[in-house]
């Protein structure tokens, strides 16, 4: 009997480390549709605009201004910021289905994938009610890996800050506890990142968009 308890539990491991390697390898749902590239202009346009009107309000002495901000504006500006053009379905970098910016960059979870740091290529990013996703695409070891975050965004001191409320691998739910005290250290490596401009005063999302106030 203990030899047949074994093998069961061999077989049972074996398993179990098959699927969770097939999740972890296989393409997530999208976390948005994908933002076609000739509303990228436009977006990050409506983006740099919205901002431009939170700069004024301050100079007229308009403390506590807020603009909002949808998944496509801040896509757009992250498309821009990088210099790359969205992915498309048939690129190699391609988008899961989501606003992108694609291009090489360090991720918040650099690092913790596996030997080395991933190259990351594809960024997606969406906002529901006050939850903000992130995804992207990393190559670690030799595969391409999507990884995918929820959590809430806001601002201390200054800085914006990310408390995640749900990570995935792949397919593949990873339990928020196990990660979240590397996820903050990354973070706080890459502090300077995440300083807010000196005229922002808060940042949340809400109803599904980025509300950013002044000072």
């Amino acid at each position: 009997m203990k030899i047949k308890l074994d093998r069961i539990i061999s077989i049972a491991t074996l398993t179990t480390g098959v699927v969770a390697l097939v999740l972890v390898l296989k393409k997530p749902a999208p976390v948005a549709e994908p933002l076609p590239a000739p509303a990228v202009a436009a977006n990050a346009q409506s983006f740099q605009n919205k901002l431009d009107q939170l700069e004024q309000a301050r100079a007229q002495g308009q403390s506590g201004a807020e603009v909002r901000l949808t998944a496509q504006e801040v896509a757009a500006a992250i498309v821009q910021a990088s210099g790359a053009l969205p992915a498309t379905p048939e690129g190699a970098g391609a988008s899961a289905g989501g606003s992108s910016a694609a291009g090489s960059g360090d991720s918040p979870l650099s690092g913790d994938l596996g030997a080395g740091e991933p190259t990351v290529k594809d960024y997606n990013v969406n906002f529901e009610g006050d939850v903000a996703k992130g995804q992207f695409l990393a190559h670690v070891a030799g595969k391409d890996v999507w990884v995918t975050l929820e959590g809430h965004l806001g601002s201390k001191d200054g800085y914006a800050t990310f408390e995640p409320t749900k990570i995935k691998v792949g397919d593949l739910d990873i339990p928020v506890s196990l990660v979240n005290d590397q996820l903050q250290k990354r973070l706080l490596e890459q502090r300077d990142r995440l300083k807010l401009p000196d005229n922002v005063g808060g940042l949340r999302v809400e109803n599904g968009e980025v509300v950013i106030s002044n000072r």
